[in-house]
């Protein structure tokens, strides 16, 4: 369900599209977006809807709304909102407009990244420079009516950047160094000891907080789980050592913390799309 009250100047822009299967199949595409110049009843509610909603305050201030979650986006501030989960937003209170800049997008990558910008699904605004955001909007402007692939894809290349910039924002500010210093130093033991029988305990014994929470900025900083990270930290050693040197293959198991050859030749495979042997033939340059 949604309800609004459209009070915004007649210059504001509004623009749709309906896109077809090569788009929808992009991780970064977009159905709607616009530039309004919302006045002080400028509002809308709604239930759901599937996609994200990037909103830019260019000028005045903007009051958002998601379950008990309530910002402020004043200028220069840019917000990723998933609208799965009822929302409102309108002009803030005591405003007299809300201009802002805005997109309905969606995709693999933009979902990826929301776990960077909605940490623990919470509201964050991110500070970022007109300079910086602005030029972004008016690609996505300029490419909307072309429909041609090169379109399409300056569009999603466009929608990432957005949403990289964000995030370069968000995890460059005072906690969030604290944070990734955490997760650094867990990576850098999972690097010094991968070849060692290591658990989930054994990181956490190294760090100062809990279990979900270690679990939650570890996914936000490196994209993946800690297990998965030390799979591939080992299958890259691996790799360097199938074709550096000519240690059997039950060999180079043992070497990177396997504790049989069949476990680790199902991981290599799996992860590499090639068995141990078939790497070693393929990467080996010929006698």
């Amino acid at each position: 369900m949604l309800t609004y009250n459209m009070d915004v100047e007649e210059r504001s822009l509004w623009l749709r599209a309906t896109p077809g299967a090569a788009v929808l199949a992009q991780p970064f595409y977009c159905t709607e977006a616009g530039h309004f110049y919302g006045r002080s009843r400028f509002a809308t509610a709604r239930t759901d809807k599937e996609s994200y909603l990037l909103f830019y305050t260019v000028a005045g201030a903007g009051l958002i709304e998601q379950g008990a979650q309530q910002v402020e986006l004043p200028a220069g501030s840019a917000l990723l909102l998933n609208c799965r989960t009822p929302q409102s937003y309108c002009t803030a209170p005591g405003q007299q407009s809300w201009q802002h800049t805005w997109v309905h997008l969606d995709g693999a990558g933009v979902a990826n990244l929301a776990e960077t910008l909605l940490p623990q699904n919470r509201l964050t605004p991110v500070r970022v420079s007109a300079w910086e955001m602005q030029p972004l909007f008016d690609t996505i402007f300029a490419e909307w009516d072309r429909g041609t692939v090169a379109a399409q894809i300056e569009t999603g290349l466009t929608l990432h950047r957005m949403l990289a910039l964000m995030a370069a924002r968000l995890l460059a500010g005072d906690a969030s160094r604290s944070n990734r210093a955490l997760i650094e130093q867990a990576t850098g033991y999972i690097r010094a000891h991968y070849a060692e029988p290591l658990s989930l305990d054994a990181l956490l014994a190294q760090t100062p907080v809990s279990k979900s929470w270690f679990l939650r900025l570890f996914r936000q900083y490196t994209g993946t789980t800690p297990y998965n990270f030390l799979l591939s930290t080992r299958i890259t050693r691996a790799k360097e050592l199938l074709v550096l040197t000519d240690f059997a293959v039950s060999e180079v198991a043992h070497q990177v913390g396997f504790g049989d050859e069949s476990n680790f030749s199902t991981r290599f495979t799996a992860m590499v799309g090639q068995s141990p042997q078939q790497y070693r033939k393929s990467a080996m340059p010929p006698r």
